[in-house]
């Protein structure tokens, strides 16, 4: 379905990047993978093209405009056009606001915020040449609802899914497409890899406390479904490739409670206080406050 078009994906080295590499080259689609992780990059393109498939391994950082328009200068002149530009590489952190570091909120901002334009850009100048793309920003639920403990995320990840509805208008009636993907829980590394230590202890600590919270104060908790496989989550955006949509809620329930959120904020936070009371008490045993 997608022969003859070409592919690039950030932060391929892992997750919902390299799955979607794999289904996207399945799907005929040419990917070039991108990641500061060579040897990572390298092996997956192995995969890919063992399977009789064409992928293409380019070592970027993203958070540098010279490695970024190196990436998407490497792709059109191998390829001779873009026809698909998913910003996917992204990293969180985890401190609470008055210990979170000007270098977090840089970090922050580089990665999952200056990338996009730095991809974006040159990504426009050759899809307005052709008339047609796709631009697919990996956003978060983070970038539309407030969680504790990860500031410069959910600050990040709201910028993210502003500019691309800015993108978007910018965008009407020119044969490209921008999608923001707003996942909930992944089952990926990111929760071991966040900035300030692993999240993986404090959603151990917290997970008890926050059902026990919701029962006794009798609180139902958002209906979203629990963490699913990056393999869902990618091949939920191959269809959106087939089928565009703005926006890209992979996890039931997720949409409805973000539409909740939007009307009556006060009632989306009561059905959260659990959430946020029992964080609140694992974030100060494990940092011992």
């Amino acid at each position: 379905m997608l022969d003859g078009k070409v592919a690039i994906i950030t932060g391929a080295s892992s997750g919902i990047g390299a799955a979607l590499a794999v289904q996207l080259s399945r799907e005929g689609a040419a990917v070039i993978l991108a990641a500061r992780r060579k040897e990572r990059i390298e092996k997956l393109a192995g995969e890919i093209s063992g399977g009789g498939f064409t992928a293409l391994p380019v070592q970027a950082d993203v958070t540098r405009r010279p490695d970024a328009e190196m990436l998407l200068r490497t792709a059109i002149e191998r390829y001779g056009r873009l026809d698909i530009l998913v910003n996917n590489a992204g990293r969180g952190h985890f401190a609470s606001v008055e210990e979170t570091t000007d270098e977090m909120i840089r970090s922050m901002f580089e990665l999952n915020v200056y990338s996009l334009w730095y991809t974006t850009r040159p990504a426009l100048v050759q899809m307005k040449k052709q008339g047609s793309g796709h631009i697919i920003n990996i956003a978060s639920l983070a970038g539309k609802l407030g969680y504790p403990f990860n500031s410069a995320y959910v600050a990040a990840k709201h910028a993210c899914v502003g500019f691309t509805h800015a993108l978007r208008m910018e965008l009407l009636e020119t044969g490209i497409h921008a999608t923001v993907v707003c996942p909930a829980g992944v089952l990926t590394d990111w929760a071991g890899a966040t900035e300030g230590g692993s999240m993986l202890p404090f959603f151990s600590e917290s997970g008890p406390l926050i059902r026990k919270i919701a029962a006794e104060r009798q609180i139902a908790l958002p209906s979203i479904e629990g963490a699913i496989s990056a393999d869902q989550v990618a091949g939920q955006i191959v269809k959106c490739i087939y089928a565009p949509v703005a926006e890209l809620y992979t996890h039931r329930g997720s949409a409805e409670f973000v539409r909740l959120a939007a009307e009556d904020r006060a009632q989306a936070e009561n059905h959260q206080l659990p959430v946020f009371l029992g964080e609140r008490i694992a974030y100060e045993r494990l940092k011992g406050s």
